[in-house]
């Protein structure tokens, strides 16, 4: 692979527009997503977006619910002819859930039957047949930027923005917003009178189902339902990194949120946040402290490289691509990357914070 700019680098990740052409150009940029919405109301919120193939199986799951005689769980507006208007959207397309499923519990439930079926039929076994299911719960709520909130967390009666929870593997197919941290673990020394910024870099173990034996950030993990942001980080630094977690509540400093669209090389759809974290190893203080170890399997090996060292490695390519997004954020807080050393300097800046389009869904 031939040297990628920073820019590239972005565009592997951020590779996905709504309505428009992608970046890149894209065998998918012809595919007209629909909108999934969480109710048959008007004034409803759209939660994901669906591929035409996706949308043509949930025509036969109600068919199939039908020939047993139980309800339909989607209410299918694809007919041209009888487009319904949406909450100041343009008229078009869409798919939601039926009115009577309306409660998160009955959408939870709904969606366990119908991903645990598509997974033991292999229906789409590339996105979660069994060798890619996670077991592992992920939320979806009604707005994507707003509060993680959980039933278990609100009074009684309050409403959430949680709206149902779904198989982390599934939500691929389902177009809807899903929520990781991300810390990197790092020093700044002085090498020949010059700064020079250390990283800790982990290589992802060869078993990972997604990106196996790419280069990571020293730690990251999804945000599984009714998890915190800051305990999901505790968690994972425990599991992947072998961080005492009273290191982790004592030196760790949140720094932001990194956000993009990512498609992935078979057309599948991951809008995804991560909420940023670092660990600056302080100075007088044991650094061996601050060393991470494979704990989990998930990680092969950590290695202390600097940040030429990490730039040189993204542009090989040998990144996990949001990962990539991660270091380059940090390179910009710390004024490692600059616009006077970098010509899309802007573009970049900006494409780190994206919204996903969401505005056109």
């Amino acid at each position: 692979m031939p040297d990628l700019s920073l820019l590239d680098i972005v565009n592997l990740c951020d590779n996905c527009r709504v309505h428009q052409p992608d970046p890149v150009p894209s065998p998918y940029d012809s595919e007209r997503l629909v909108p999934f919405y969480l109710s048959e109301s008007p004034d409803s919120p759209v939660i994901g977006l669906l591929r035409p193939v996706i949308v043509e199986q949930l025509k036969l799951e109600n068919q199939r619910s039908r020939d047993s005689g139980q309800r339909e769980l989607w209410a299918l507006n694809v007919d041209e002819s009888n487009f319904v208007s949406r909450r100041n959207r343009p008229s078009g397309p869409s798919v939601s859930f039926r009115d009577w499923l309306d409660t998160h519990t009955k959408r939870t439930v709904a969606m366990k039957e119908l991903c645990e079926r598509w997974r033991d039929t292999l229906l789409f076994e590339d996105v979660c047949g069994p060798k890619k299911w996670r077991e592992e719960l992920y939320p979806v709520y009604a707005d994507p930027f707003g509060v993680h909130d959980h039933p278990n967390t609100a009074a009684p009666g309050q409403a959430t923005n949680f709206v149902f929870e779904m198989e982390r593997s599934a939500c691929a197919l389902f177009g809807v917003v899903t929520y990781g941290v991300h810390m990197t673990i790092y020093d700044e020394v002085e090498v020949d009178g010059e700064k020079t910024l250390r990283v800790w870099v982990p290589t992802r173990a060869l078993s990972k189902p997604t990106f196996p034996g790419m280069l990571d950030n020293t730690v990251a993990g999804g945000i599984g339902s009714g998890m915190s942001v800051f305990e999901t980080l505790v968690k994972e630094c425990m599991e992947e990194a072998s961080i005492p977690e009273h290191v982790v509540r004592k030196y760790t400093r949140a720094s932001g949120a990194v956000s993009y669209f990512y498609r992935t090389s078979k057309g599948w759809l991951q809008p995804e946040v991560e909420y940023v974290y670092e660990l600056a190893i302080p100075a007088g203080v044991d650094p061996q402290l601050f060393e991470p170890r494979p704990s989990d399997g998930e990680v092969e090996s950590f290695e202390l490289l600097t940040h030429t060292e990490t730039i040189r490695k993204m542009r090989q390519g040998l990144f996990k691509p949001n990962c990539a997004l991660v270091l380059l954020n940090l390179y910009i807080r710390l004024g490692y990357v600059t616009p006077d050393d970098e010509p899309d300097y802007m573009k970049i800046l900006t494409r780190l914070h994206g919204t996903f389009d969401f505005e056109r869904w």
